[in-house]
């Protein structure tokens, strides 16, 4: 599926993932951030990822940057899970995705695009596609955009049909637990709009590296120490009343299937302009130099 097509830029709760820059740090007001997010899922064939998935994409990211696609992406290679790379975006609005995709009514894209799905088509088991909200109230001192980020944690919850004020309650009492240990946790919130089932919420944290994932690890007693049993009760009543799926996915940033904007490239050009992965010729057709 063509990473540019009008669903570009959702993310499978099957298979999680993370923002670079939907959220906004403590100091910009919530209506600075994008209002969705979108992600790409694809799932590699055994034996197929790698140094094969990363010479497709950066003929994808080529041909982006050639055609001056004005919606950027971010692309997350799988730490733990079933092997997938996701590509996430954000935009404000749908007449905005919708005029970027007028990129793909010239002709001369359509038949570059076509020829560089076919190829990327041939690592892939199957994709995935979503489009998620962003929720201020749910979200947790959301860092900007940050071009040194290099992993993504994220939290995937479903919530029970009927229990959105049971879980809006868990997350006001997660954050107020977070201010009394003096915690150091972020998070951005999305909360899915199509494409996946009613109730689905990602809470998402960029680490610049994995001594930050140390870092929130080592934070747990301070949790331990702030609970009372009434809190404890509380949260454990909530969560088993509100929630019916809960679990934790961690990615790390791949910047070869990276379409960044510019400002991530004068901020690190060392990190986000690798050298790109050669494109291989496709039978009949001559490969992109």
């Amino acid at each position: 599926m063509n990473k540019l097509s009008p669903f570009l830029l959702g993310l499978s709760l099957a298979a999680s993932g993370g923002s670079l820059g939907a959220a906004q740090d403590q100091t910009m007001p919530a209506a600075s951030a994008p209002k969705y997010m979108q992600v790409i899922v694809e799932y590699t064939k055994p034996g197929k990822g790698g140094m094969a998935h990363d010479k497709t994409e950066s003929a994808f990211v080529q041909a982006a940057t050639k055609a001056k696609f004005p919606i950027h992406y971010i692309a997350f290679n799988a730490l733990s899970g079933k092997p997938r790379a996701l590509f996430i975006s954000h935009f404000d609005s749908f007449e905005a995705m919708q005029t970027a995709n007028k990129v793909f009514e010239d002709p001369a894209n359509m038949e570059e695009f076509d020829r560089l799905n076919q190829a990327d088509g041939e690592l892939l088991e199957s994709t995935n596609q979503l489009i998620f909200k962003y929720v201020p109230e749910l979200s947790y001192h959301p860092h900007g955009p940050n071009p040194h980020i290099r992993y993504l944690e994220a939290r995937i919850v479903h919530v029970r049909p009927g229990k959105g004020k049971e879980f809006e309650d868990l997350v006001k009492v997660w954050k107020s637990l977070s201010d009394k240990a003096g915690s150091s946790n972020h998070w951005g919130a999305y909360r899915v709009e199509y494409g996946e089932q009613v109730g689905s919420y990602v809470f998402l944290t960029g680490d610049e590296s994995m001594a930050d994932i140390d870092k929130g690890e080592a934070e747990e007693p301070k949790f331990m120490e702030v609970l009372s049993e009434a809190d404890k009760r509380d949260a454990r009543e909530l969560r088993a009343e509100a929630i019916d799926a809960d679990r934790f996915e961690v990615y790390e940033v791949n910047p070869v299937q990276s379409y960044p904007p510019d400002e991530f490239i004068k901020a690190d050009p060392g990190f986000w302009t690798p050298k790109a992965a050669a494109m291989p010729a496709m039978e009949g057709k001559k490969g992109k130099k």
